[in-house]
């Protein structure tokens, strides 16, 4: 039976300790589906998504998760977005030769992580963290001790199964407001980096999750599907090319008759023509423009 897309939550009911896990597949494909990555970025992106799925569970609110990595190396932008839906889309910005044993920092260069909260209501919130570990999960974990002082450890597998790519990790947390002990958080966090790859690829959370913590009382919560989804939209380009002078629309129109705008992370493609544009024009001088 294959694996589903889907995000595990559980708690050691004799500790103050939060767990999660979660499987992709089917998303992480489909990320991956519109380019053409070096192996490394693929596997960074994949190690990005889970990271992700993971934080956006841990959301107290409605609303989306960014988790961004950006510097002036030959990868200078990677991006994942998700939301409480747990609803993933993803892009990375190649602008040079990629080695296939390259590690985080010579892919990035100097850089950094940025974390950006944006709940459906309320204030944006962002956090900036330095690229100091060897790995994603170092520097996620730094990211928690310093912006929630929340005892946080992160373990991400990616690689193949049955030849295609596949993503997973799981998420231990010490519970906010409990007086949990570091001792037991760590014994937790040795059985947790036990896990194999393929046993997070292809067997059930149930079964994984005795196998590492059988000794332990576990409460396992019913799943939550995850899946690729992309919030673009043709009303939503009408609505960025309205943000432009008039002069520069009538430049890109001028061009070659059309405007075309591309999805990075989807690939789909929206065109206007010069009826488009007098229909974007209108919505300007106050008209509700619908764009068909």
């Amino acid at each position: 039976m294959a694996i589903q897309d889907q995000l595990h939550r559980y708690l050691f009911e004799n500790y103050s300790v939060r767990g999660e896990l979660v499987t992709l597949h089917e998303t992480y494909q489909q990320i991956l589906g519109q380019h053409d990555y070096p192996p490394c970025v693929k596997n960074l992106l994949g190690e990005m998504l889970v990271a992700t799925s993971l934080l956006t569970a841990t959301l107290k609110f409605k609303g989306e998760i960014t988790v961004q990595l950006q510097g002036d190396g030959p990868l200078p932008l990677a991006v994942i977005n998700g939301d409480d839906q747990q609803h993933m889309r993803g892009v990375a910005r190649v602008k040079g030769p990629i080695a296939d044993d390259s590690t985080l920092k010579q892919m990035v260069g100097n850089g950094y992580l940025v974390i950006t909260l944006t709940p459906d209501e309320g204030e944006r919130y962002q956090g900036v963290v330095g690229l100091e570990g060897e790995r994603l999960a170092d520097c996620l974990e730094n990211y928690f001790m310093q912006s929630e002082q929340l005892l946080t450890r992160l373990f991400i597998r990616t690689g193949n199964l049955h030849d295609e790519v596949a993503a997973a990790g799981m998420l231990l947390q010490i519970l906010p407001g409990q007086n949990a002990s570091e001792d037991d958080f760590t014994h937790l966090a040795q059985l947790t980096a036990t896990v194999k790859a393929e046993e997070l690829f292809s067997l059930p959370a149930n079964e994984v999750l005795y196998r590492l913590y059988h000794q332990e009382d576990v409460s396992l919560y019913p799943p939550q599907e995850v899946r690729f989804r992309c919030t673009c939209s043709r009303q939503r380009c009408a609505d960025a090319l309205l943000t432009l002078p008039e002069q520069d629309l009538n430049d890109l129109l001028e061009e070659d008759g059309k405007i075309d705008m591309h999805c990075d992370f989807c690939g789909s493609l929206y065109r206007f023509d010069e009826k488009d544009v007098a229909a974007i024009r209108l919505g300007r001088n106050g008209t509700t423009a619908q764009i068909h």
